[in-house]
């Protein structure tokens, strides 16, 4: 069984959070914490052995493809579309003052 949540716990958790819980709010957070701690306790309990771990629920897969080395375009080709270049760059305005 998991361990019982007191009010002293409760306290801490509120003072730990920074809550200002009023007594009714406590006790339903009580009461939904304990729950919480005795679906783990009931987790726990259960007989793993021989099951796998799990990280994905589906395959995982590579889906990119292959990298192929191509013949690249030559830098006087695309130097051709720009407006204007110099010494083999792009010349661009000067963006800072």
């Amino acid at each position: 069984m998991a361990e019982i949540i007191t009010d002293k716990t409760m306290d801490e958790i509120e003072i730990l959070a920074k809550l200002h819980l009023t007594d009714e709010e406590k006790e339903k957070s009580r009461e939904e914490m304990q729950r919480m701690l005795d679906y783990v306790d009931m987790l726990n309990s259960l007989d793993t052995d021989g099951v796998e771990p799990l990280t994905h629920i589906f395959p995982v897969e590579n889906v990119f493809r292959e990298d192929e080395v191509e013949e690249s375009t030559q830098r006087d080709d695309l130097l051709k579309n720009a407006p204007e270049e110099k010494d083999g760059q792009l010349l661009v305005p000067k963006t800072i003052g």
